[in-house]
């Protein structure tokens, strides 16, 4: 194990030694585009393997040579800063769904928490709630990049497990969305912003986000602090993604907590998806060791106080990610086509949901100069709405979602806290008991975020 089985680090993003580690690690299999005019001590990183030429590596994204380097020349004054709503990104780049359907992704195993808050077991029950959030990483793999949601805009999710989900974009600079997600067994909250710093042909991402889970048999609250995300070669190479670090899953009302590591990707791919930890009860002392990897599967065993496995123990599998189709042209697993789909969606689908978006629409059926030009429009709308709401001096309020009073610190900085308000369910049942039903459709119903119907798109 390469995990520290003292069980003393914080939620505050520690671990200086292994974050050295990991730079060393990746300057091992990095290398500089020299060769290429204009490009020199680019770095590109291949996670085979160190030994091929990083000029003939650059040539290998997803770009074509005139768009790759008009917006390498677009991107280089960006180096170093946080491009998180900086930079309108290139349809190009984009998978058809949006960041707000990308946070349902996590319902996908949601039997994990079934098994979590039926289980007597303290300690088992924080293996069965970890590896449901690891079990999401195996999504966030995919190399495209979400749609950024309008203000306003929202997604809803039914028909998995029992389990309402609503989320919102509560707030568009910065961005910030919030997530309810709730069935017999759990309620699952979540208030998501991130921070990025650009550095040329990477970029790094720390999420500051609260994530909050409570069991409803037992009463337990649990609080996430998951690891930075690193997207390699994002113009120059085959992109790819890594998350090393440390998660952090407490239960804020006993003490006890989980602590794994994703490891880096080494040599040759060498510790790639790999990700072990340990949990402790509220004395740091390890009970269970867990391991696997965070695209794969993952196995857990009881240990001793020198986090050994006890003797006559044997490594159980817990988790096993779901067979994906064969090459999907956005790497989409099945359970990502049903986030897109309107079997998901509940009756009366609101007109703001993430679904009904039609660049998104657009893009999904390949249309990328429809899906552009819609995107573009839609931006410029937001734009106008903003500079309306400013003229009336309105202040934007979220529908499903209030700003609190709680500031939660993360590893990466303060966060502002939204709580579901609960106006959802009552939104809901009072659509669930009526006898009328609206089917929504992506080529007749008009997507509307819009806090203001009269806004005018200056030109």
């Amino acid at each position: 194990m390469a995990s520290n089985k003292d069980g003393n680090q914080s939620g505050s993003g520690g671990g200086g030694g292994f974050f050295s580690f990991l730079g060393s690690s990746l300057t091992n299999i990095a290398k500089s585009v020299n060769g290429m005019l204009g490009y020199e001590g680019l770095e590109v990183v291949n996670p085979e393997g160190g030994n091929e030429d990083a000029g003939a590596e650059a040539q290998r994204g997803r770009w074509k040579q005139e768009d790759r380097d008009n917006y390498w020349k677009m991107m280089q004054k960006y180096i170093g800063a946080d491009i998180t709503s900086l930079v309108t990104l290139p349809v190009i780049i984009c998978e058809p769904m949006t960041n707000l359907q990308k946070m349902a992704e996590l319902m996908e195993y949601s039997y994990l928490l079934e098994l979590a808050d039926e289980c007597e077991d303290p300690h088992m029950r924080l293996v069965y709630a970890a590896t449901w959030f690891i079990s999401v990483y195996h999504a966030l793999q995919r190399t495209w990049k979400p749609f950024n949601p309008i203000l306003g805009e929202t997604y809803e999710f039914v028909n998995h497990a029992g389990i309402t989900f609503i989320a919102e974009q509560v707030c568009h600079h910065p961005p910030i969305g919030a997530a309810h997600a709730e069935n017999e067994h759990f309620k699952y909250d979540i208030t998501s912003k991130v921070k990025s710093k650009f550095l040329g042909n990477s970029v790094e991402v720390y999420p500051l986000g609260r994530s909050r889970l409570t069991l409803k048999k037992s009463g337990v609250v649990l609080d996430l602090v998951p690891p930075p995300t690193k997207v390699h070669n994002l113009i120059f190479g085959r992109t790819w993604i890594d998350s090393p670090g440390e998660m952090i899953l407490t239960n804020l009302t006993t003490g006890d907590k989980v602590l794994l590591y994703f490891q880096p990707c080494g040599w040759f791919g060498a510790g790639r998806y790999e990700v072990d930890g340990y949990v402790y009860n509220s004395e740091e002392e390890p009970k269970i060791l867990m391991t696997g990897k965070w695209n794969e599967s993952v196995s857990y065993q009881p240990c001793d106080l020198e986090g050994e496995p006890l003797p006559g123990s044997t490594m159980k599998e817990v988790w096993k990610a779901a067979e994906a189709p064969k090459n999907d042209k956005f790497q989409y697993t099945y359970f990502a086509h049903k986030i897109n789909s309107f079997d998901t969606a509940p009756k009366k689908l609101l007109a703001s949901d993430s679904r009904l978006r039609p660049d998104r629409y657009a893009l999904e059926i390949g249309d990328v100069s429809t899906a552009s030009s819609e995107k573009s429009r839609l931006e410029e709308r937001q734009r106008a709405d903003r500079r309306t709401r400013e003229t009336k001096g309105d202040e934007f309020k979220p529908k499903w979602f209030n700003l609190s009073n709680e500031i939660c610190p993360t590893p990466w900085g303060e966060l502002e806290v939204y709580e579901y308000n609960g106006k959802y369910h009552e939104h809901r049942a009072a659509i669930d008991s009526s006898d009328h039903v609206e089917e929504a459709d992506a080529k007749t119903t008009e997507f509307n975020p819009w806090q203001y119907e009269d806004s005018v798109v200056s030109a």
